[in-house]
């Protein structure tokens, strides 16, 4: 069974997974839709109502109806994945 997470590794996770989907939001080669999905994706993952697994797997399922858009860029697919492996290790 896998070790449960520290806060402060979990809160590194969310925060290099936000770095990821700012890049995502910012980006003007990337559709709209998407970047608004991005912006939410990061609300989400900021949301202190929220435990931190909730926040991660909410993140993530946003993250991937991002990922299965077909105006989605292949390199912001990339992007995309890259931040749902980090946030998929947060459990309660």
């Amino acid at each position: 069974m896998p070790r449960k997470l520290k806060k402060e590794e979990i809160e590194k996770k969310i925060e290099e997974a936000t770095r990821i989907l700012k890049e995502i939001s910012t980006n003007r080669q990337i559709p709209r839709n998407i970047r608004r999905a991005a912006e939410e994706a990061i609300n989400v993952l900021h949301d202190e109502s929220l435990t931190p697994a909730a926040r991660a797997a909410n993140s993530i399922s946003i993250m991937e109806n991002m990922a299965y858009d077909p105006n989605m860029p292949i390199f912001a697919r990339m992007w995309v994945w890259r931040a749902v492996s980090i946030l998929e290790p947060i459990r309660d």
